[in-house]
């Protein structure tokens, strides 16, 4: 008797644990601060998907090439936040009109204590056809901003990139680092579908 009694408390146990891991799934767009910890926003309805691939465009002299993809569940550590969100994730080369490399952060992983050169999704507004993106920076932390991109059609998006400003002095980022942003900072540029 007491062997059902352990398998069957056992499986209720499996059984509540299994619904409030699903309890904590929400839509993409649900407000991360109403969310207990842990919980995952997922792309439910596949949003984020008409954004991923290679985009090309030229502002400048430069070419600029944007690598996007999409990451699921992804750990989202914000304030005293922690949940897990579906995002878009941008890599980019940057070359001269030479076709020198300025800035390449294809092959960049993300060390734990420092996030340089990340760009993830913030939010999406289907009805706008627009998603927000928040962009790290370069080297320490110069150039972090928001990144808005407009789906125009199946294969062109437009960009527009607002840094913010940043104080630096030599305890923040050392003499001879590059501090250049070479991320187009302008509006309604239009990168085209490879």
């Amino acid at each position: 008797m007491q062997t059902i009694s352990f398998k069957t408390t056992l499986l209720f146990g499996l059984f509540i644990s299994f619904l409030s891991c699903k309890a904590q799934e929400y839509p993409l767009n649900t407000d991360f601060r109403n969310i207990p910890t842990n919980s995952y926003l997922k792309d439910l309805d596949n949003e984020l998907n008409p954004y991923v691939g290679n985009y090309r465009a030229n502002f400048q002299g430069k070419e600029i090439i944007l690598y996007i993809t999409k990451e699921s569940h992804k750990l989202i550590e914000y304030k005293n936040q922690k949940f897990y969100r579906d995002v878009l994730s941008i890599k980019y080369v940057i070359k001269n009109s030479a076709g020198t490399i300025l800035q390449d952060t294809q092959n960049m992983i993300p060390q734990t204590n420092q996030s340089y050169h990340t760009i993830y999704s913030t939010r999406i507004n289907p009805f706008l056809n627009s998603v927000m993106l928040t962009y790290s920076g370069t080297n320490c932390g110069v150039g972090w901003g928001s990144i808005k991109l407009k789906k125009i059609n199946s294969t062109q998006l437009s960009w527009e990139y607002r840094p913010n400003d940043i104080i630096l002095d030599s305890s923040r980022c050392p003499s001879g680092t590059d501090i250049n942003i070479y991320l187009p900072e302008t509006k309604d540029l239009v990168f085209t579908k490879q």
